[in-house]
């Protein structure tokens, strides 16, 4: 596949020595066009994976006092089993201490299917002691049989530019949710018809994409009722409550999205195309965290932090390519992961996000390359592997003035703590 520009590693941009404010906006206009191909791509079964400031206050949502039992919500699809377990206890930083590493493996659609990706990375993850942030799409708990269900924003109702999930892979999928948030991960959202371009996310408006929003919940609160499956027990968490955050389709319409998530009182958005691995700020009250820029090839220059982007500037798009360079090109994803990582890690200490998508692209190697990446980075002193909520949470409890003196810093500058933690 090629990109709708159909050049190849447009939007290069060189190692900056300079500070992230002075590089051109277009590099990362550039940078998000990349992405927004990816939805021609195919796969063998029949479900497609979905591609990919000052001082300001969140509203806290209001925590229900539980009593030990398990409230089953609505027709029987959710339940509230209590708090979630092991989650990240944000604490303010202490005078002087160095921030810690944080890294976010966050995954677009959330299926599993039958490569079974969606367990094997939350098996990872608990062998790694991570948790991770799964975006699920909403139509993959939807059947096919009841699509008129979805009207989506300017669109056909019962249209998707993906597939719908068969009801085996939303039985399966429905398990691995209910085991993730077990785990101490986290489910957002990546909404559900994964539109791009023309009538996608970047042309709808703000209550389009309150609809697309409504929709989600509606569909993973009704799945019991929609599926008609009887033999399965409800998940074991209120969607309202656990859901604070989600990336768009193609990383398109952030400015209208902000605005329509205020009402929901989310925390964060993961819908930005990209930027510099710097300490994230708040958009309108909500926290930013978007793509970033790794050094890809040695330095040469910046790709997003993102498999379809190596997929892009190795293989053209192809998700088929040249076999015989599959070790170098998963070696070269390896190494900008870890070039990424590094520099924060011994520099500004920023947090680090990765996104992908669950598939086998050029023989599964930018699959490998990610356990290779989780088993390396969650294992070193310092490092804490979480998911975006808890990052969120984390950030909320700062100083406002420690977070400005952070985002101060250039990736690899490694300052005296001791003047940035006041």
């Amino acid at each position: 596949m090629k990109s709708p520009s159909g050049r190849r590693r447009a939007g290069r941009a060189p190692l900056r020595t300079t500070r992230p404010g002075f590089l051109t906006l277009a590099v990362l206009l550039v940078a998000a066009s990349l992405v927004a191909g990816y939805l021609v791509l195919t796969r063998s079964d029949s479900t497609a994976p979905t591609a990919s400031a000052g001082k300001q206050t969140v509203p806290k949502a209001k925590k229900t006092p539980w009593d030990g039992k398990t409230k089953v919500l609505g027709d029987g699809s959710t339940s509230y089993t209590g708090p979630q377990q092991g989650e990240l206890k944000p604490v303010p930083l202490k005078k002087g201490e160095k921030p810690p590493q944080f890294v976010v493996f966050s995954w677009d659609g959330a299926l599993q299917g039958d490569d079974e990706l969606f367990s094997h990375y939350r098996e990872l993850a608990k062998e790694y002691n991570a948790h991770m942030t799964f975006f699920l799409t909403g139509i993959y708990l939807l059947p096919k049989s009841k699509s008129d269900l979805y009207n989506p924003p300017q669109h056909p109702r019962g249209s998707a530019a993906i597939s719908y999930a068969t009801d085996e892979h939303i039985r399966t999928t429905l398990e691995q949710l209910g085991e993730a948030w077990k785990d101490g991960n986290e489910i957002g959202t990546h909404f559900n018809g994964h539109f791009c371009g023309t009538k996608g996310g970047g042309d709808w408006s703000v209550d389009e994409w309150k609809s697309e929003i409504d929709q989600f919940y509606d569909f993973v609160e009704h799945w019991k009722t929609n599926t008609g499956f009887s033999d399965i027990p409800p998940l074991p968490f209120d969607f309202k409550k656990e859901v604070t955050g989600g990336r768009a389709p193609c990383l398109e319409g952030q400015a209208n999205l902000l605005k329509a998530i205020k009402s929901y009182k989310w925390a964060y958005d993961a819908s930005s195309a990209g930027d510099f691995q710097i300490w994230p700020r708040k958009k309108d009250g909500i926290w930013d965290f978007p793509l970033q820029m790794l050094p890809y090839e040695g330095g040469k220059y910046q790709g997003l932090s993102m498999d379809f982007n190596f997929l892009y500037n190795q293989s053209e798009g192809e998700t088929e390519g040249d076999a015989a360079k599959y070790p170098e090109w998963e070696q070269e994803t390896v190494n900008s992961y870890m070039a990424g990582f590094n520099r924060v890690y011994y520099g500004s200490r920023a947090p680090l996000f990765v996104g992908n998508h669950f598939e086998d692209w050029n023989g599964g190697i930018y699959m490998k390359a990610i356990d290779q990446v989780i088993k390396n980075v969650c294992t070193k002193p310092g490092v804490k592997c979480v998911s975006f909520k808890e990052l969120a949470a984390w950030m909320d409890v700062q100083k406002p003035e420690t977070l400005d003196r952070l985002r101060s810093l250039d990736p690899g500058q490694s300052p005296d703590w001791s003047t940035v933690v006041e």
